[in-house]
């Protein structure tokens, strides 16, 4: 059953495995949409499987050594794949040919870590080098370029203060106006995705070591930060202003509002992921010898909810959907593992005066509830409605709609307005759907 029918206002937190794809994985994302998932493996192929059908539907070959990372565009047309052959792939869905053929291929002087889309370009992607290096890479005919993200070092004396740390994991914003980077020295820096200046460095209050991992709420408000002290800590972010390159960057302390940790088994956390409403915090633990997620309800003052156990196999990633109660974590062995919560089917949802029963009642009939209504008297009834004056001069002014425009209209937004020129991620767009069989043909 839908499971939206079912209870629409309620997303609660997955609670058993559904069903195991055996995709010979090492890491899976949703699309947008929630249909499609997107594998990468560490033989440099990526592959794209259909939920529904529970079969792969696309085959993107075109690295020559292990996938270390695949984003989606937000209509869930381009794909974007990084390896570690030092090549960035963008691949277009529309491509009627199998295995597809790539759109761009970005070369860089290293081993690839990551590369994701601008959440509202697909034409700009930021890349993360395993020497510690970030770029903004600009795909857009009339502004082609690759800058480099670089750390404000502060001088003191003529020489710098700190030394320059290794830049570890690197992510947009939900609003694409920011770009947030996780350093070997436990920073987390902020940059402007237009400007490419640095507005902010934040000192991790707590944390000691490597910053491995950022996620953001869908709101952007909130981040949480995987540490190499086998601690997640999530922050409120204060809002940035946008700087000139001469403007005074912000340099404090984050303080998190909550730590989740495993207090007996002290295990690490190979990744952690929100729901879509950000109520919950999902965390795949790095046990060796056993496939453990880790649920805090957020709304509940981070309270610990649950713990999924998903077999001996032991877990390498996790990543939940954009709009269900349902998260898909990958096993060491390349298994795939869709978790759903199971919800009793509820009738009432689709008739409202529907009350269930746990055994047969007698019924007693109104005299006249079963009556055939006279066909005159429907008649006149539907004349009467016809003879209604409709008014269709006045235009009802959708106020809500009206001030997320206005609201839109800010400053701000030049950062918005520079991010949506060029776009090709624009409009609706369906996947041809080839099964398994045609492919093997």
């Amino acid at each position: 059953m839908n499971e939206s029918l079912i209870n629409p206002f309620n997303l609660t937190h997955p609670t058993a495995v559904q069903a195991s794809l055996f995709a010979s994985a090492a890491f899976a994302r949703f699309d947008p949409s929630g249909r499609y998932l997107g594998v990468g493996r560490s033989n440099g192929a990526a592959a794209v499987w259909d939920l529904e059908t529970r079969a792969r539907i696309r085959s993107l070959e075109g690295h020559v050594k292990a996938v270390t990372s695949l984003d989606w565009s937000s209509n869930s047309r381009w794909i974007i794949t990084s390896s570690k052959d030092w090549n960035v792939i963008k691949w277009d869905l529309a491509s009627q040919c199998d295995p597809i053929q790539r759109m761009a291929t970005i070369r860089f002087d290293g081993p690839v870590v990551s590369a994701s889309f601008h959440p509202r370009n697909s034409n700009i992607v930021l890349a993360l080098l395993g020497s510690g290096e970030a770029y903004v890479e600009d795909l857009r005919r009339n502004s082609r370029s690759r800058i480099e993200l670089c750390e404000v070092q502060q001088q003191e004396d003529g020489q710098s203060s700190r030394s320059r740390s290794n830049m570890t994991v690197a992510r947009f914003d939900p609003s694409g106006k920011l770009i947030f980077i996780g350093t070997s020295s436990g920073y987390v820096l902020v940059f402007n995705t237009r400007t490419k200046v640095m507005v902010a460095r934040h000192k991790i209050s707590g944390a000691v070591g490597t910053i491995k991992g950022l996620a953001f709420a869908k709101s952007g408000r909130r981040l949480v930060t995987n540490s190499s002290d086998r601690t997640l800590r999530q922050f409120n972010l204060p809002m940035y202003r946008t700087l000139t390159p001469k403007s005074e960057f912000i340099d404090d302390e984050l303080e998190p509002t909550h730590r989740f940790h495993d207090p007996i088994n002290k295990t690490g956390w190979h990744g952690m992921t929100y729901s879509p409403d950000g109520e919950w915090l999902a965390g795949g633990a790095t046990d060796t010898a056993s496939h453990k997620i880790y649920i805090w309800d957020i709304s509940n003052d981070g309270q610990f909810a649950s713990a999924l156990d998903g077999g001996r196999e032991p877990l390498v990633d996790i990543h939940w959907h954009p709009s269900k109660s349902s998260i898909v974590s990958t096993t060491k062995e390349g298994n795939v593992l869709l978790w759903h919560s199971p919800n009793p089917e509820r009738w009432g949802a689709f008739a409202g005066g529907f009350e269930e029963v746990d055994e047969n009642v007698e019924y007693d009939e109104r005299e006249d509830e079963f009556d055939i209504e006279d066909e005159e008297e429907i008649i006149k009834r539907k004349m009467k409605a016809e003879d209604e004056e409709v008014d269709i001069d006045t235009i009802v002014e959708d106020t809500a709609r009206r001030n997320i425009l206005l609201d839109g209209l800010d400053a701000e937004d030049e950062d918005i307005a520079w991010a949506a020129s060029d776009r090709d991620d624009v409009g609706e767009f369906r996947m041809k759907i080839i099964m398994q069989e045609d492919i093997d043909e």
